[in-house]
C-alpha cells in the first residue's frame, strides 16, 4: 500500500510540475502577445505620426508657393500698372509735338520765315523717335482709316451725316487712340458717319425740286 501511495504521490508532483509549466508557457505566450500588441500598436502610432507631420509639411509647402505666386503677381502688377502710368502720361509728349507742328504751319507770321521748313522737319525727327521708342515698348497707334466703329477701341465724339459712307464707319480722326500690348492705352476720338434723318432727306429733296 505504502508504494502505491507514494507512487501515486509522485504522479500528482509530477502532474503537478506539468501544470505549473503549462501555467508558466501559458503567461509567457499572453505576455509575448501583449508585448506584439503594443509594439504594432506602437508601430502604427508612429505611422500615424509621420503621416500627420508629412500632411503638415506638403501644406506648409503648398502655402509658400501660393505666396511666392501672390508675391511675383503683385511684383508683375505693380509693374505694369506703373509702365501703364508712364506710357499714358507720355502720349502727352507726342500730342503737344503734334499740336506745336500744326500750329506753326497754320501760323501766317512764321510761314515767311526761311527757316520754318527745317524747323519743322527738326519736329517730324523728335515726333518719329518718340513713335519709334513707343513701338519698341510695344506702344502702338490704334487704326482709324475707313475703320468700322468700335467702342472697345474707339470714342466718337461726333456723328457726320453721310449718304456715301456706311453707317458706323469712323470719318475723321479727332486724337490717335493707343494700346500697349494687348491692353488700351487710350481711345481714339473719333467722329463716325451716320444715316440722314428724315427731315434732312425731305429738305433736300424739296432742294432738288426747286
Amino acid at each position: 500500500m505504502p508504494s502505491i501511495l507514494n507512487f501515486k504521490y509522485y504522479i500528482a508532483i509530477i502532474m503537478s510540475e506539468d501544470n505549473q509549466k503549462e501555467s508558466a508557457k501559458a503567461e509567457k505566450n499572453q505576455h509575448e502577445d501583449e508585448k506584439s500588441k503594443s509594439e504594432t500598436k506602437k508601430e502604427k502610432s508612429l505611422e500615424e505620426k509621420f503621416a500627420e507631420s508629412e500632411d503638415k509639411l506638403l501644406r506648409s509647402l503648398a502655402e509658400i508657393e501660393n505666396q511666392r505666386r501672390r508675391f511675383e503677381k503683385e511684383i508683375k502688377d505693380a509693374f505694369e500698372f506703373g509702365s501703364f502710368n508712364f506710357a499714358k502720361e507720355s502720349l502727352a509728349i507726342l500730342d503737344n509735338l503734334q499740336r506745336a507742328k500744326l500750329a506753326i504751319k497754320n501760323d501766317n507770321t512764321l510761314k515767311n520765315n526761311k527757316d520754318l521748313d527745317k524747323f519743322l522737319e527738326n519736329i517730324t525727327v523728335i515726333e518719329k523717335d518718340l513713335v519709334s521708342i513707343f513701338e519698341k515698348n510695344r506702344i502702338k497707334k490704334i487704326n482709324t482709316k475707313n475703320q468700322k466703329f468700335d467702342p472697345n477701341l474707339h470714342q466718337a465724339m461726333s456723328e457726320v451725316e453721310d449718304e456715301k459712307a456706311e453707317t458706323g464707319t469712323i470719318l475723321q480722326e479727332i486724337q490717335p487712340g493707343y494700346m500697349l500690348g494687348e491692353r488700351l492705352l487710350r481711345p481714339a476720338l473719333v467722329a463716325v458717319a451716320k444715316k440722314k434723318s428724315s427731315k434732312n432727306e425731305e429738305k433736300d429733296n424739296k432742294k432738288d425740286e426747286k
